[in-house]
């Protein structure tokens, strides 16, 4: 059992770094039609001297012989693949002396699909196999895209994304805030990393370390001039490291506006950051400590001296990693929030962060007379750590239900999500009370005043939760927009969003929304919005429920909403390579063919963003983001309707 997982492990590996060279097994593919559906693939190679590829050994867990792995849903393998000739039996020294099935040299395979429905013109995929030389093992694998006789070409019937002829520089009306879309927000990032920042603060990592530290300077100083310039250089540098942290995410910006939007929805980042904030949430109960290796810690306190900035520049390193066990999980919360926005947010949390973690540093060297009324460290610290503890296990399932949203798996429709949050919450009240113990908790401990207030508040929280798994009115929890999913994905089907938001009066097909707008003589209102967007819950559930704001959109406008996160597949017709300049990019789901959509014309990777489009495509106003003031938003509204009319 260990050797398999050893060997999967490896292939794992392999596969990535091979990926990454050039492979030393060139395929020549080739396709050929049996009959109506059915085609054979074959792939010949000529295996380099001295290396082998395996053929079918079911002696060998998880050995696998040449694999085609297709990327259309349609096309399923037919039986196993098939050799031009027989293999040779060896005892292999990989895999303890085990028969093992090889090929070496000139070799060709073949392997039977069968596709029903649509043929399309082109078949990807890609081919893989295991290489082993002695004791080197390698995985390459090679990408194919092979022509299908009698297929249909999609590119000649694809529903092309939109791209109409809007003049983004030049609206009719300059109402709305183009200018403001993607920094609008900054500052409120910036606070939300600032309170995350004082939340860290208050952890067994980093508060004790404040008058250790301060002091330290006091006295190796010299004076207090000293004192307060070397305080204030390690504040500063606090904030540095955590913004020189966020400057990669703005060079992988520079390649792709949309691949931190990409990132941040993607199924798989989220399911394992859902896997990572259990594992920083059983740590933050007591189960086990998380710290970064200690030798990173230690090259950075080797270097720290207060003779000169370098050294206390890594005195603050040094403080930044040996709390990253607290600081990490807290950190990691606001930028998974975030990164969906671009870099600049990313930054800005970032900044945020650093400065509500130096500034008390800052501030007590200039004030040290401060720190007597510091309260002392104790079991207090504890007993914050375990409710952040709590927190976390909710915003892990936040980011579970980012990839049930996206994919549609229906696991945490939006009265599960709720109803797990109840479970969290009685959790953390039972614990609060002293009824719940985690370890290092001691039976018949006094229960502190401080902690029966905050027992009180989380049994009301509770019971403001639980309206939310009905399918009443009631069921808004207006405090928490942004978090539950949308209404429309509930247990109670689509249905449980009327009378409850616009959603149900919203188109999803950018075609239908236009000709109805013609048919009905009404301007768009697109809203590009995602299944993860926060903010776009916010929208709908605070802003676009508001009486005035509903009914003047309901009455004066085709609502289309496209998500741009949406991970659904488009039918073979409709997927197709999307070229523009020097921009090529493959359209294969619903995201990928409304965020394109929304980068090409609008110049924005960011969601929620409000566009309004007369009938004839002309951009009528400049587009808006988030926008929590109903009023402002309904002046917006009014804007672009009053110029449509003026057009019409």
């Amino acid at each position: 059992m260990k050797k398999s997982l050893l060997l999967c492990c490896v292939i794992f590996f392999s596969s990535i770094i091979f990926g990454q060279t050039d492979s030393l097994l060139k395929w020549n593919l080739r396709s050929k039609k049996l009959q109506d559906n059915i085609y054979e693939l074959t792939a010949s190679v000529n295996v380099p001297q001295g290396w082998h590829i395996y053929g079918t050994n079911s002696s060998i867990d998880g050995l696998q012989p040449v694999r085609f792995i297709l990327n259309y849903e349609n096309a399923q393998l037919q039986d196993t693949v098939q050799f031009n000739k027989s293999a040779t039996e060896i005892s292999d020294p990989l895999f303890d002396k085990k028969k093992a099935n090889i090929f070496t040299g000139e070799i060709e395979v073949t392997q039977q699909i069968k596709i029903t429905g649509i043929i399309p013109a082109h078949l990807k995929g890609t081919i893989s196999a295991s290489l082993a030389k002695n004791d080197e093992f390698l995985q390459p694998v090679q990408n194919f895209d092979l022509p299908l006789e009698g297929g249909v070409d999609a590119s000649a019937n694809a529903q092309r994304i939109k791209i109409p002829s809007v003049d983004f520089d030049h609206p009719l009306n300059d109402c709305g805030a183009k200018n403001n879309i993607a920094t609008g927000s900054l500052w409120s990032v910036f606070l939300l990393g600032f309170l995350g920042g004082l939340i860290a603060l208050l952890t067994p990592c980093v508060f004790p370390m404040i008058p250790v530290t301060v002091s330290f300077f006091i006295k190796k100083s010299g004076n207090k001039k000293t004192a307060v310039k070397n305080g204030l250089i390690y504040g500063l540098c606090i904030l540095l490291i955590y913004i020189l942290a966020s400057a990669p995410f703005h060079l992988i910006d520079g390649v792709n506006s949309q691949i931190l939007n990409s990132i941040s929805t993607s199924a798989t980042l989220n399911i394992l950051f859902f896997i990572i904030f259990l594992v920083f949430a059983l740590s933050f109960f007591g189960y086990f400590e998380i710290t970064l290796p200690a030798g990173i810690a230690g090259k950075a306190d080797a270097k720290s001296n207060l003779g000169n900035i370098g050294g206390i520049f890594f005195m603050a390193l040094t403080l930044v990693i040996v709390s990253f066990s607290c600081t990490g999980i807290i950190l990691g919360t606001i930028l998974g929030t975030t990164a969906a926005n671009g870099p600049w947010p990313l930054t800005a949390a970032m900044a945020g962060f650093g400065s509500a973690l130096g500034l008390p540093f800052a501030l007590f060297a200039v004030f040290p007379h401060w720190l007597k009324s510091l309260p002392k460290s104790g079991g207090w610290l504890d007993t914050v750590k375990k409710i952040l503890a709590f927190v976390e296990l909710a915003l892990a399932f936040k980011f579970l239900s980012n990839a049930d949203l996206v994919m549609h798996w229906g696991l945490l429709k939006r009265e599960v999500f709720i109803g797990v949050w109840i479970l969290i919450a009685i959790g953390l009240t039972l614990y609060l009370f002293g009824i719940l113990h985690l370890p290092h908790d001691v039976k018949g401990m006094k229960i502190s005043t401080g902690r029966k207030i905050l027992g009180v508040i989380t049994i009301l929280f509770t019971l403001y939760l639980i309206p939310g798994v009905t399918s009443t009115k009631y069921a808004n929890l207006q405090l928490l927009s942004g978090f539950p999913p949308p209404f429309n994905y509930s247990i109670y089907g689509p249905e449980n969003v009327k009378g409850k938001g616009l959603e149900a009066n919203a188109v999803n097909d950018y075609d239908k929304a236009l000709q109805l707008a013609k048919d009905q003589h009404k301007p768009l209102l697109i809203d590009f919005t995602g299944w993860a967007c926060v903010n776009c819950r916010k929208m709908e559930e605070n802003v676009w429920t508001q009486p005035d704001v509903y009914n003047y959109i309901k009455q004066n406008f085709i609502l289309v909403s496209l998500y741009v996160d949406d991970r659904q597949k488009l039918p073979i017709l409709n997927q197709f390579t999307y070229t523009n300049g020097n921009i090529t990019k493959e359209i294969i789901t619903e995201g990928d063919k409304w965020s394109t959509f929304e980068t090409e014309n609008f110049k924005q990777s960011t969601q929620p963003l409000y566009v309004i489009l007369g009938n004839d495509e002309k951009l009528i106003n400049n587009p808006v983001g988030y926008t929590p003031d109903a009023v402002q938003y309904l002046n917006w509204l009014k804007c672009g309707k009053a110029n449509f009319i003026i057009q019409k």
